[in-house]
């Protein structure tokens, strides 16, 4: 059971977490500042092979005191009676296992930094093998270019060794590369070591330079870390050596790993600048459920496909009010956009078709042109449409349109003239929508609701949840009431995903719809429930998901802070926020 080290902010595999020592550190971080801080409190194990249950010993190393962990402990107990102390057991990726330990130290790191496929194998299988809520280090390989990828994998903690080896050889670190000290004519740092003419710099001051850019890219990743911006960042940074740039890469291919680890949604901005972001966990998951999960449900009235908006929720912007008013409702608008493929305007409220920005050239690319025709091939086999309006504009998305045309059975018109907001395109839109009958609010709404409980609960829950729904208020603050007119949930405008109440709940619970449990000892959750509380949970539950909690004494419902996988496994930390909780 680990006492030491609790995740406080995720971000994908990588985490901010605190290391409780005597004054607490927060990771991700230089172990060498956690072992000053930790003294002779640190207790370091050997690696074992698999299957071997003898005692673990503890290692010499940075000082440490040789003997048992109860010997070293014993030693220490008249100076700290209350402490149980820290231990890190040194593991390689097969023979990583719960120890028990508060830290793993993953052994040969140098052999595989440098290798992508290599790297990032060792990593994700280390880390499935020992509980969420402990620190991974790699020792001897952190430089301020390869950190963020570091952590980006899963690494909490790193130690300064190569930038200080570095730099007694005379090698000047930086965040994009490294340089020989004797062939720089000025220093490009202000950090205390550079404030000097270049002539009067050493190499013990290059040391100096080159832990101080370790820390304070480690600062750095750390605040990514908590705005959930760390992807974004690592997509420039990783193309500083290529090594990175390929175990980036290689990480997106583990998708399960990774997505396990990211949040069902954010609240800050998803930037597509590269064609990386097209294989991103967001954009993907975003994709699986539209063409798997969504339902259809406004029947009788063909789809119009339009561009997406530089404005978010698309409907807000200028140019959407225009197809609206030319279309008067009469068609099921859908907008088409890279990276995210295809948004049912039921979904433009979730995570991340309003969350996110892309560059626009004007051109789209192979890459690009080929997700989004896929998506939208796989949406239109899943839905029953009589026709397709393609309002689109000629470049990229024309070229989608009739690519997914010809491999589908559903006739296809082109409505634009020269660009879609001209007189004549809306006039042409309008023209092509004569005799279709329009689509109310109450559709409207009714069909919203019950899109966003497909895409968070799972294929056909809307209609599980809200079979009998009756819609209160307006668009987006809308409210989902049974037929008695009691409030099951509501739409959280900031994320487009539903809040439930207790009733609705229960009625998940009793419906045939997947249903995200946590299951608690016997207590009633108050704010929240910690980890320690918790008995199971289901695996696919992702940070930020509506859960269900119940005990042999309380039924309660909230969002999730940890996966559900890390609430069993953790001994730390809160795993659900809970929003409305009652004794049993």
């Amino acid at each position: 059971m680990t006492d030491y080290f609790e995740v406080h902010a995720r971000d994908a595999a990588a985490r901010v977490g605190e290391l409780r020592l005597r004054d607490p550190v927060v990771t991700p971080a230089l172990a060498d500042d956690v072992l000053a801080d930790a003294g002779s409190q640190w207790v370091q194990h050997r690696d074992r092979p698999e299957g071997d249950e003898s005692q673990l010993t503890v290692l010499p190393h940075r000082g440490f005191p040789s003997g048992t962990a109860e010997e070293v402990q014993a030693s220490f107990a008249p100076e700290y009676p209350d402490v149980d102390f820290p231990s890190a057991a040194v593991v390689s990726p097969q023979t990583a296992a719960d120890y028990g330990a508060d830290a793993y130290v993953l052994s040969g790191a140098p052999g595989v930094v440098g290798h992508g496929a290599a790297f990032e194998d060792a990593v994700v299988e280390t880390r499935e093998a020992i509980p969420d809520d402990t620190a991974l280090y790699l020792s001897g390989v952190a430089t301020p270019r390869n950190v963020a990828v570091l952590v980006y994998a899963g690494v909490d903690l790193v130690d300064a060794d190569r930038a200080v080896i570095r730099g007694t050889q005379g090698r000047y670190l930086t965040t994009e590369g490294e340089y020989d000290l004797a062939a720089l004519d000025e220093l490009p740092c202000s950090c205390a070591a550079c404030r000097q003419p270049v002539a009067e710099f050493d190499r013990g001051d290059c040391v100096d330079h080159n832990v101080a850019v370790l820390e304070a890219e480690l600062a750095r990743v750390r605040r990514r870390i908590r705005d959930g911006r760390l992807r974004d960042y690592v997509e420039g940074q990783a193309r500083h050596e290529a090594w990175a740039t390929a175990a980036f890469r290689e990480l997106d291919q583990e998708y399960a790993y990774v997505e396990e680890r990211t949040p069902a949604f954010r609240d800050s901005l998803l930037l597509s600048a590269t064609e990386d972001a097209l294989r991103r966990v967001e954009i993907q998951r975003f994709a699986d459920r539209v063409t798997s999960r969504y339902r259809k449900r406004l029947d009788g009235h063909p789809l119009l496909l339009v561009p997406c908006s530089a404005a978010k929720p698309y409907s807000d912007s200028q140019s959407h009010r225009q197809f609206q008013d030319a279309a008067s409702y009469r068609a099921h608008v859908v907008s088409m956009t890279s990276p995210i493929g295809v948004v049912p305007q039921e979904l433009e409220l979730t995570y991340p078709a309003q969350h996110y920005d892309s560059v626009v050239t004007g051109r789209w690319s192979a890459e690009e042109t080929d997700f989004v025709a896929r998506v939208l091939r796989r949406y239109l086999e899943r839905t029953d449409y009589s026709r397709v309006l393609a309002h689109v504009p000629p470049e990229g998305y024309r070229e989608v349109c009739e690519r997914v045309e010809r491999e589908v059975d559903v006739p296809f018109e082109y409505t634009v003239e020269d660009h879609p907001t001209t007189d004549a395109s809306l006039g042409e839109l309008n023209a092509a929508l004569a005799g279709e009958d329009t689509i109310w609010v109450e559709e409207r709404e009714e069909a919203t609701l019950k899109a966003v409980a497909d895409y968070f609960v799972g294929d056909g829950a809307g209609d599980e949840l809200f079979g009998d729904l009756t819609v209160q208020g307006r668009y987006p603050k809308l409210q989902a009431l049974d037929s008695d007119g009691e409030q099951l949930a509501a739409l959280v405008p900031q994320y487009g995903s539903l809040s439930f109440t207790l009733a609705g709940a229960r009625r998940w619970v009793d419906s045939d719809a997947p249903t995200k449990r946590v299951e608690i000892d016997a207590f009633v959750p108050e704010g929240s429930v910690l980890a320690p509380g918790v008995v199971d949970a289901s695996d696919d539950i992702r940070v930020g998901d509506e859960v269900v909690v119940e005990g042999p004494t309380a039924f309660a419902v909230g969002r999730a802070e940890m996966p559900g996988p890390a609430m069993v496994d953790s001994t730390r930390g809160i795993a659900v926020q809970v929003r409305h909780s009652e004794e049993t």
